[in-house]
């Protein structure tokens, strides 16, 4: 037994030993690391290579899809809605989204190095935009009213992140200024009847 328990001890303990070495064979790391890098990458098969996009640039994004969602809707509710009251909504945010996506705009092309706002849309505003397509009249304005509630809301929040947290002071104080904006608009959004 007590053979057997030094043999356990000793082998354990030139494994213990082995961790901390540093590997002799830089080629073996190399090809250690690519495979687990392709290991990954086949584990994903649809995944798209694309390099890493800053704080700056996600924030630039989001407000420029934010107004691209809140134009396109808006567009529709003066075509397929019914209420009176949800068609002056729509004017008033294609004037104030197409104002802010100018600043926007503006205030990139200005930095250095400039940013590029992406507009495209997320897929959850691209599912709420064909969603709308297909509705005319109350069940239009009702879902084109739940659509801005919830985009406002969401776009408010992401004022307020970035604005607490952002790392570029110019989009920063944007972020700030627009909060009582978006604010506004929630709020009237809310009280929209269908």
């Amino acid at each position: 037994m007590t053979i057997r328990s030094t043999l356990i001890a000793t082998t354990a303990l030139l494994a213990l030993a082995g961790c901390g070495q540093k590997q002799d064979n830089p080629s073996a790391v190399a090809t250690n690391s690519a495979d687990t890098f392709n290991q990954t990458d086949a584990s994903m098969p649809n995944a798209t290579k694309m390099p890493a996009v800053s704080a700056a640039q996600s924030f630039v994004n989001t407000a420029a899809a934010s107004d691209a969602f809140e134009i396109e809707t808006s567009k529709l509710a003066l075509t397929n809605g019914a209420s009176a009251s949800v068609k002056s909504f729509a004017r008033k945010m294609i004037d104030a989204h197409s104002g802010s996506t100018g600043k926007l705009k503006t205030l990139t092309a200005e930095m250095n190095p400039a940013l590029t706002p992406d507009a495209t849309l997320s897929a959850q505003q691209q599912a709420t935009l064909d969603q709308l397509k297909s509705l005319k009249g109350k069940a239009f304005d009702e879902a084109y009213i739940a659509a801005q509630t919830s985009g406002h809301q969401q776009t408010l929040d992401a004022l307020k992140a970035y604005s607490a947290t952002g790392d570029v002071p110019q989009l920063k104080s944007f972020a700030t200024d627009l909060i009582p904006t978006v604010t506004a608009h929630l709020n009237m959004a809310k009280g929209l009847k269908a």
